[in-house]
């Protein structure tokens, strides 16, 4: 994974499958919870994701659930049609922010959308 911070309160992870998966989305978290009133707003590129299994979506939930108390937003960009699948038959698609790029997710996290 690449994490680049994109502003000083955002933060762009170009996500990776693979056991990786796990360790970027554990890295996350740590930053969040370092220093909640300075966490960064996320935005995970998934345009490299093929697949996400049961651990990836705990962690994806836990990732959120420390965003949110850290009064962050957490958007997801560009996932393929099979980890969108995956989103629709879990109800994640209720769940998360979705937008189709990191440009347009980068725009709502500004906006405050």
């Amino acid at each position: 994974m690449s994490l680049n911070d994109w502003a000083d309160d955002v933060v762009v992870g170009e996500l990776q499958d693979g056991p990786a998966l796990g360790e970027d989305l554990t890295e996350l978290r740590r930053r969040i919870e370092r220093d909640p009133p300075k966490a960064p707003h996320i935005v995970l590129d998934m345009s490299r994701i093929s697949y996400l299994n049961s651990s990836n979506i705990a962690q994806l939930l836990r990732l959120r659930r420390h965003a949110v108390s850290s009064h962050r937003s957490l958007r997801i960009c560009a996932v393929s049609d099979d980890v969108w699948s995956v989103m629709l038959a879990t109800g994640l698609d209720k769940v998360f922010h979705f937008n189709d790029d990191v440009s347009t997710a980068l725009a709502a996290v500004r906006l405050g959308l």
